[in-house]
């Protein structure tokens, strides 16, 4: 890991010189970078720190295809069998659509994920490492902290589930993980367990969850104590910690800070985190716009990008057949593909079962906000948690409070257990589509993938079958990290 971990110290030194937002360092501090000292001497300058991390989720990296997290998002759907590729387009995510990238350690999508999370890893422990001896009010040190704790947390427990076997509830977990980075180091670390990897997420949840505590944010850009519950519910849902997960899936709820969409909003567009659903997202803002490096400029339908006229993205045929027409969710897709509703150009490409889930600010304006997490997915977390645990009256009205603010024909399921559980996983799948979970549901859940009889092209995708347990439900570790860390070693090519 030292070549990659000294390419992470100096983007966390860019990272909080050009991307805090502050004015101050602007103003007062080289142009170049700005020392360690300088940054955590007080906490209005910590402030910038942890205000960095926030920008970066939405940076363009080192190609228009790697828009942040939220180009993270569209790899992990394109490995799916929800969101549909319509056409080869101008080239972005084919290969990996036909599960190829991730498996060749070399390429670039493979990469992504690694540099992204350990680079935000980099810059947490650098805030967690020296903002205690920071100047200033206690208050804003233990939301300083607890913020930089979460962002450990969450790295971590996404690169988990990408470079490594899926947690097993029943098991041990022993198998290799990832390196645990609470140190930031220029030498070679080595895997450490699944088991310990997640040891290690949720103790740094459950400090973030205390100094979290009270922390009125600015903005949903930050991270407040609800967020922190919704990742130790998310967390416990992959670790199949049923208690755990319906326990802080249920306080998110029970806090009330938060209420589901109406109908007016689900249609909007996606792209307002002040939507009274949205737990967490990014915000963009005009002058930081990323313009094709950017999740709209791939999942909207109306942004004007090369990708989009030629490879608007549809839903499976198979899952949108059970959608009801009474749901809102069935109008954000249009089995015409014409969308007479937003008035596509004419040189739009039309395909059928094409969303209008995500609409950008316009067809020269990428702009949209992301949802990192919504209300919604913990009543989706809560609901499965509680089918789990064979408590089937709970989970049904758990259920019925979600699927009635969609469908208002909905009744309460008289479904009970395994039947229930697929209930709620095919709500989850119909709600969460496109936002970036399914190849982790599906790895999860230790599912296979399964594309056959919908409207998948041979030629596109590739591939239609992945039994559960495959190698290819890993990712390959990048090269260049095997190359410079002598203690790392490669996931297996076949099982």
């Amino acid at each position: 890991m030292k070549k990659i971990i000294y390419i992470l110290f100096v983007f966390a030194a860019a990272t909080i010189t050009f991307n805090s937002c502050s004015e101050d360092f602007l103003e007062t501090s080289p142009t170049d970078q700005i020392s360690e000292a300088t940054v955590f001497a007080s906490t209005s300058n910590a402030w910038g720190a942890i205000n960095g991390i926030h920008r970066s989720l939405y940076l363009r990296y080192a190609s228009q295809g790697e828009g942040g997290i939220g180009g993270i998002m569209i790899l992990t759907d394109m490995l799916g069998e929800d969101v549909v590729m319509t056409s080869a387009g101008n080239g972005w995510y084919n290969n990996l659509y036909k599960w190829l990238d991730h498996r060749n350690e070399t390429d670039r999508d493979n990469q992504f994920p690694w540099i992204v999370f350990y680079r935000v890893t980099a810059n947490a422990n650098m805030i967690i490492a020296n903002i205690d001896d920071a100047t200033g009010v206690q208050e804003d040190r233990d939301i300083i902290k607890g913020q930089a704790l979460f962002y450990r947390a969450w790295c971590h427990y996404n690169l988990v589930q990408f470079y490594a076997q899926r947690y097993d509830g029943a098991g041990t977990n022993s198998q290799a993980g990832v390196p645990i980075m609470i140190d930031n180091t220029i030498e070679g670390l080595p895997r450490s367990s699944v088991e310990d990897v997640y040891t290690q997420i949720n103790a740094d949840l459950d400090d973030a969850i205390v100094l979290l505590q009270g922390y009125d944010r600015v903005n949903k850009s930050h991270i407040n104590v609800d967020v922190a519950r919704g990742l130790k519910a998310r967390v416990a849902l992959t670790m199949q910690d049923w208690a755990t997960a319906a326990t802080y899936a249920g306080q998110v709820i029970a806090a009330a800070d938060f209420s589901l969409m109406d109908s007016a909003d689900y249609t909007a567009g996606f792209n307002d985190y002040t939507n009274d659903e949205w737990m967490w997202g990014c915000h963009l803002i005009e002058e930081q716009t990323t313009y094709f490096a950017h999740f709209f400029a791939y999942m909207s339908r109306n942004f004007s990008s090369t990708n989009i006229r030629s490879n608007p993205k549809a839903i499976s045929t198979l899952l949108y057949a059970q959608i009801p027409a009474t749901d809102v969710r069935s109008v954000i897709f249009d089995p015409t593909g014409l969308h007479t509703s937003i008035g596509l150009a004419s040189n739009f490409t039309i395909f059928p079962y094409t969303s209008q889930k995500f609409l950008a600010v316009g067809g020269a304006d990428s702009r949209g906000d992301i949802p990192y997490m919504r209300l919604g997915e913990m009543y989706l977390i809560l609901a499965e948690a509680q089918a789990r645990q064979s408590q089937n009256g709970t989970a049904q009205q758990t259920l019925f409070d979600l699927v009635s603010a969609r469908d208002g024909a909905y009744t309460l399921s008289a479904n009970n257990g395994q039947a229930l559980i697929n209930e709620i996983l095919l709500q989850r799948r119909i709600e969460l589509w496109g936002e970036g979970f399914r190849f982790f549901d599906l790895k999860r859940t230790n599912s296979a993938l399964d594309r056959n009889g919908a409207n998948h092209n041979a030629s596109l995708c590739g591939i239609f079958d992945v039994p559960p347990g495959d190698a290819r439900w890993e990712w390959l570790i990048p090269r260049d990290e095997l190359d410079a860390n002598p203690n790392m070693d490669q996931n297996p090519l076949t099982k």
